[in-house]
């Protein structure tokens, strides 16, 4: 029996597999550095003493510490395949991921979510998620699928060990007043972990919002609103992604009473980052050059996030833990040595996805697509129209009023005026369903840019001076299964794919990286200023959950009215 193994293994009767002698342990459990060997059995830590063993690593004075856990992030958008996104975030020293397939949910439905957990089933990092709460996000979108309450619970059923719980509840207002289906999904989550999705909101709205069942919350940027759901109980995921970085307005928070219901996590890290900089091992790096303490910052993304999750013997280094570990040749620095998941060093280059039946390359589907589906008519009575304003290094918007330039009864782009046209194409269901716009910001100046990552439901997004090209880019896309695209005068002049449900690359993250170095040239080229991340802006350009204004298949949406407006004011 594995357990007499480990417990004749424990006691020294039998050799363990691995000893890793001479270290310093990182005990996130005793709150201590200590010296001392660990022994490994089955992939188990059996304990500490120097075990007799039939390997032996000499950790040569080093640090051990347990892997770390990710407690939120979205892996399609790192724009890597999982698994090759796994074996990125396990190099630097991430030992479990939970996930929330928000994306794929949109575009591929509970296909989607299986393809992830499927093809991630047996990789050395271990994959988990929580199920997506909001598909769709909103009405005022087309999604690509639905998931309703009995959803939820036939994957409970389906992956117990696998789906931890409800991901982030994105409809707040839908808790607030009580909508059934919103209502009928949380108790769907049956006292399993459900995450929060409140960015901003206070007093009794977020009472409501918290004894409704949502124990987490990563979407704080103000220290105070980050201390008041602290104080109603929830577990506070401190964010610091690509886009999104929250750590250094909410350090000040942490103290010795409070740091165990907090979390470090990242949302959303591409895969240029992951390369360059890392993934929590990364935030750690931040936090303790802020002053937190090394052990701290360590806990914050090891033990705290497994036992919200409720994540049995993970996330430290002691008996009966998985022997997950991160040996380091210096603590402030986080500077890693070697990785053991389950006991073994990580070998990630002979990380292969699990066999699937699901496929989900074949996620483009547009209607006819006409040159005249982007005209957009001249105002009447000389009125102004409303143009989507970008703010650099956010992903809210603003909304100005504008005089167009009109050309032949039309309204054209106006790169003079850094107005440009934007156009959102349903990409699901092949209904020809277009949204058109106007956006100031990206800086274009000649030709389109166009994406099938357009949050939350990923359809068709193209912004240009020109609709030729915005047409030729729109079809390039739909040709290979979506990505990210340049086009100017009717040339491409660069094509990023992510046939993977048009979200993500089937290639190497180094050649991914590449690639979107080249593409983001590219569009500096057609005028996009440095000072932005081109394509990141386009992508939110169409989520009508975040202010202020945005544009989707349906139309212009005032996200503060929660409702379609006109293009004309």
């Amino acid at each position: 029996m594995p357990m007499n193994s480990l417990l004749h293994a424990a006691r020294g009767e039998t050799p363990v597999d691995l000893l890793v002698r001479n270290c310093q342990i990182v005990n996130v459990l005793s709150g201590e550095v200590h010296s001392g060997s660990v022994g490994v059995k089955n992939g188990v830590i059996v304990g500490f003493g120097d075990y007799e063993a039939l390997k032996v690593v000499d950790g040569c004075g080093r640090y051990l510490c347990p892997g770390l856990i990710e407690g939120h992030i979205h892996i399609e958008s790192t724009l890597l395949d999982p698994v090759r996104f796994a074996q990125v975030a396990a190099a630097h020293g991430t030992a479990l991921v939970v996930c929330d397939p928000h994306e794929l949910a949109n575009v591929l439905g509970l296909d989607g979510i299986r393809w992830l957990l499927e093809i991630t089933r047996d990789l050395p990092l271990d994959i988990r998620c929580m199920m997506p709460s909001c598909v769709p996000a909103t009405h005022l979108e087309t999604a690509g699928a639905a998931i309703s309450a009995h959803d939820i619970a036939g994957m409970f059923k389906e992956y117990p060990e696998r789906i931890l719980g409800l991901g982030e509840l994105m409809n707040y207002p839908g808790v607030l007043f009580q909508d059934p289906q919103v209502m009928s999904k949380l108790l769907a989550a049956d006292g399993r972990p459900v995450d929060g999705h409140a960015p901003g909101l206070t007093g009794f709205d977020l009472n409501a919002y918290i004894l409704a069942g949502p124990g987490s919350d990563h979407e704080a940027c103000h220290l105070e609103e980050a201390r008041e759901k602290l104080r109603g109980g929830m577990q506070v995921m401190i964010r610091e992604g690509s886009s999104e970085k929250n750590l250094f307005d909410l350090l000040p928070l942490i103290n010795d009473f409070n740091s165990q219901n907090c979390s470090l996590v990242t949302d959303d890290r591409h895969c240029d980052d992951l390369l360059c900089d890392g993934h929590l091992d990364h935030t750690i790096r931040l936090a303790v050059s802020r002053g937190l303490s090394p052990l701290r910052a360590i806990q914050m993304a090891s033990i705290n996030t497994a036992r919200y999750f409720g994540l049995r013997r993970r996330g430290a280094v002691a008996p009966g833990y998985r022997a997950d570990f991160v040996l380091l040749d210096d603590l402030e620095s986080f500077s890693i040595s070697e990785v053991y998941l389950g006991g073994q060093p990580i070998v990630p280059g002979s990380w292969h996805a699990a066999s699937t039946r699901l496929a989900v390359t074949d996620s483009v589907h547009l209607g006819e697509i006409e040159p005249s589906c982007l005209r957009i008519p001249a105002p009447p009575d000389g009125k102004r129209v409303r143009v989507i304003r970008t703010v650099p290094g956010q992903i809210v918007t603003e909304m100005d009023m504008v005089a167009p330039l009109v050309q032949d009864g039309l309204v054209m782009a106006d790169p003079e005026t850094d107005v440009a046209k934007l156009a959102v194409f349903e990409r699901h269901h092949g209904s020809g369903g277009v949204g058109l716009g106007l956006v100031r910001g990206l800086g274009l100046r000649a030709g389109a840019i166009a994406s099938t990552v357009a949050h939350d439901s990923h359809n068709l997004i193209v912004a240009g001076v020109s609709d030729s090209d915005m047409l030729l880019a729109v079809r390039v896309l739909a040709k290979c299964g979506g990505g990210f695209v340049c086009v100017r005068d009717g040339w491409v002049l660069n094509l990023v794919p992510l046939p993977l449900a048009g979200l993500m690359s089937d290639q190497e993250p180094a050649a991914v990286a590449s690639a979107l170095d080249y593409l983001n040239a590219s569009a500096r080229e057609l005028g996009c200023p440095k000072n932005i991340n081109p394509f990141m802006q386009l992508s939110f350009l169409s989520l009508p959950v975040i202010p202020r204004l945005r544009l989707t298949d349906k139309g212009l949406v005032d996200v503060e009215a929660f409702a379609l407006v006109s293009v004309y004011g």
